[in-house]
């Protein structure tokens, strides 16, 4: 069975993506083709990269970096749920991406997103870090607002409308998280 991994990319006090990576993992688990599962980069405690080692290298000393890639690895998939700091992602999900190479390859990944402007200029980004990766990113996005999908910024109420794109969305990353399984199975 394809398994996809659900990761959620803040680790910020009070952050709102707690609430919307729950969100996509109920709508998920309504699904029988592909296990999904919650990733929470609070259970994966990275400090900032201390390997010394190029990660395309493979060559992975720290044990908190074997942990992860371990993690990342059991996946065919993922949904990254980011927030838009500044432009761009958070600095703990791209610090947590940079951390491994081969685990990240020939797989697919969706997104959603939240932020004032739905979060699209992080989901930019990410785009561009995922085709260094190797990996097949989706086409079908969710960018939730933080003006019109929460209430006083801060209580997650998605409007009923974003349930198609994520269904899409998903449809996406399993069909791709399938297709690819040849190409990491050499």
């Amino acid at each position: 069975m394809t398994r996809i991994g659900i990761i959620l990319g803040s680790t910020r006090p009070g952050r709102n993506g707690e609430a919307v990576a729950h969100w996509v993992l109920e709508a998920a688990k309504q699904r029988s083709d592909a296990e999904f599962e919650l990733i929470d980069l609070l259970d994966h405690p990275l400090p900032h990269l201390d390997e010394a080692i190029p990660p395309s290298m493979g060559q992975y000393t720290q044990p908190h970096t074997l942990r992860w890639a371990e993690t990342i690895a059991a996946f065919d998939g993922f949904v990254m749920v980011t927030p838009e700091y500044n432009h761009s992602t958070s600095g703990a999900l791209k610090n947590a991406i940079d951390y491994l190479y081969a685990e990240w390859n020939n797989k697919a990944v969706g997104f959603v997103s939240y932020g004032s402007v739905g979060g699209t200029r992080a989901v930019e980004h990410l785009r561009l870090i995922a085709a260094e990766l190797q990996m097949a990113d989706v086409r079908a996005q969710v960018a939730l607002s933080l003006f019109s999908d929460f209430e006083n910024f801060s209580v997650f109420k998605p409007n009923p409308a974003h349930e198609g794109p994520l269904t899409t969305m998903l449809d996406q990353v399993v069909a791709w998280s399938t297709a690819l399984a040849p190409l990491r199975n050499r």
